[in-house]
C-alpha cells in the first residue's frame, strides 16, 4: 500500500464519505444507466451527473438524469446519518458547473439516525421488480408513511384514485406504443439492454419481464425478443399507483425528486412491498401533460411508481459499476 492510500485510510471523514458513496451504488436509474460520479476530497464528497450516460433520444433535458442523481444522493445520505456523521448538503452549489449537482461535507460525528439505519439496511435488498404484484391492496397507513417520506424531501406524493386509473392506463399505453412505433427509441433501448460484458450496467434481458395482463402496461425492455422473467400468476390488481411529482419543472426540484424516489423505494422496501418506477408517461410531452391533469394542475409530474405485494421468489440483482469506475478518492498533499 502506497503512503497516499495510508494518509487516506486514516482520515475517518474520507473512510465514510467513500463509504457513502459506495453505499449509493445500488440506487435506482433509468434504464439501469447509473448516471453519476462520486470525488471525495477530504471532508467533502461530491456528486456529479454523467453527460455521457444521458439518454439522448428518452431523456433530452435530463429530467430522468437528474431524478436518477438525486436517489443517489439520497442514498449516500442516510448512509451517513446511519453511520452516525453528520453533514450539511449544498444542491447546485455552482452555476458555472451544471453537472457539478450536489456537495456534501463532513462536519463530525453525530447520534446515530435509527430511521435512517432502517432505510439503509433496506439497500441491499431494493430491487426494481417489474413482475405482477398481488390481490392484498397496500393498507393505508403504509400509504401514509410513503407520503410523508417523500414531503420530508421536499417533493409530493399523490395516489391515484380508482377513477383516475384508466386515464393512467390509457396515457402509459400509448406512450409506450409512440415510444416503439420510433426507431431512435428502439435503439437507444437496444444499447441499454445489450450491453457489453463486465460493463455492470443496463438492463440485461435475464432480468427483463416478459409482457402480461396488466391494470397498467409495463415497458417492454426486449420488444420482439425473449425476456429472462415471467411476470406471474397476478395482475396488479393491489397495486397501487403513486405519482411522484414537485412545485416547478426544473432540475433543483428533479434532484430532491430523486430524493424522494430514494426514500419512498426504500420505505416500500423497509414495509416489505415491492416497487417499480415507471416513466413512459413522463417521457413524452402530451401524456406528461395527461400526468398533470391527474394532479388537477398543482405540480408538475416526475414519475409514477407502483408498489405492491410482490411475488415471493427473490429477483437477481440489478449489474453495478464498479466502485473504482464512479467513486475517485483526491490523495492529501505531501
Amino acid at each position: 500500500m502506497d503512503r497516499s492510500s495510508t494518509r487516506t485510510q486514516q482520515n475517518p471523514a474520507v473512510r465514510v464519505l467513500e463509504a457513502a458513496a459506495r453505499q449509493s451504488l445500488h440506487a435506482p436509474s433509468v434504464f439501469n444507466t447509473q448516471p453519476w460520479r462520486w470525488r471525495v476530497d477530504g471532508g467533502t464528497l461530491e456528486l456529479r451527473a454523467d453527460p455521457d450516460r444521458q439518454l439522448a433520444h428518452t431523456d433530452p433535458d435530463g429530467r430522468l438524469l437528474v431524478l436518477s442523481c438525486g436517489a443517489a444522493l439520497h442514498h449516500a445520505r442516510v448512509s451517513l446519518a446511519a453511520a452516525g456523521w453528520a453533514v450539511t448538503v449544498e444542491r447546485l452549489p455552482d452555476p458555472a458547473e451544471p453537472t457539478l449537482l450536489a456537495r456534501l461535507r463532513a462536519t463530525g460525528p453525530t447520534a446515530l439516525d435509527v430511521a435512517a439505519l432502517r432505510l439503509v439496511e433496506a439497500i441491499p435488498r431494493r430491487r426494481t421488480d417489474r413482475r405482477a404484484y398481488g390481490d392484498r391492496p397496500v393498507p393505508e397507513w403504509v400509504l401514509t408513511r410513503l407520503t410523508d417520506a417523500v414531503e420530508a424531501q421536499g417533493a409530493h406524493l399523490h395516489v391515484v384514485r380508482p377513477d383516475q386509473m384508466p386515464m393512467l392506463a390509457v396515457s402509459t399505453g400509448r406512450a409506450a406504443d409512440a415510444e416503439l412505433a420510433d426507431p431512435a427509441y428502439r435503439e437507444e433501448l437496444r444499447r441499454w439492454t445489450n450491453r457489453p460484458a463486465g460493463s455492470g450496467d443496463g438492463v440485461p434481458t435475464t432480468t427483463a419481464v416478459r409482457p402480461g395482463p396488466r391494470r397498467v402496461p409495463l415497458r417492454d425492455h426486449v420488444p420482439g425478443g425473449a425476456a429472462g422473467l415471467a411476470a406471474g400468476a397476478d395482475f396488479d390488481r393491489g397495486a397501487a399507483y403513486l405519482i411522484l411529482f414537485g412545485d416547478r419543472d426544473e432540475p433543483a426540484e428533479w434532484l430532491r425528486g430523486g430524493e424522494a424516489l430514494s426514500a419512498l423505494l426504500l420505505t416500500a422496501t423497509a414495509e416489505g412491498l415491492a416497487g417499480a418506477p415507471l416513466s413512459d408517461a413522463i417521457e413524452l410531452a402530451w401524456p406528461r401533460r395527461m400526468m398533470r391533469d391527474l394532479l388537477a394542475g398543482i405540480g408538475d409530474p416526475y414519475l409514477v411508481v407502483r408498489v405492491g405485494w410482490g411475488p415471493d421468489e427473490d429477483l437477481p440483482p440489478a449489474p453495478r459499476r464498479a466502485p473504482a469506475e464512479v467513486i475517485e478518492v483526491v490523495a492529501p498533499p505531501e
